[in-house]
């Protein structure tokens, strides 16, 4: 090999290393993003799968904020 080559080879090993510093944080990020995914649609569907187990025999209880805003709604006044 002479100089011309060795450098050539040298710039082309530079160049790719640069690209997979600048590249491998995406690919990082993009497997993050699906393996995140991946848990909260796995968490979704056992969520909607003990729904359908549950009897619907237990009793509902409105949350407090349901209460307020019910509470909120029949104090307003109905001008005519």
């Amino acid at each position: 090999m002479n100089t011309n080559q060795i450098q050539g080879l040298i710039g082309m090993i530079a160049f790719l290393g640069i690209l997979v510093l600048l590249v491998l944080p995406s690919l990082l990020g993009v497997m993050r993003d699906r393996r995140v995914d991946r848990q909260l649609r796995e968490a979704q569907e056992d969520r909607s799968s003990e729904a359908d187990q549950k009897s619907s025999s237990r009793s509902t209880v409105p949350s407090t904020a349901t209460w307020y805003a019910d509470g909120r709604r029949s104090k307003k006044f109905v001008s005519s």
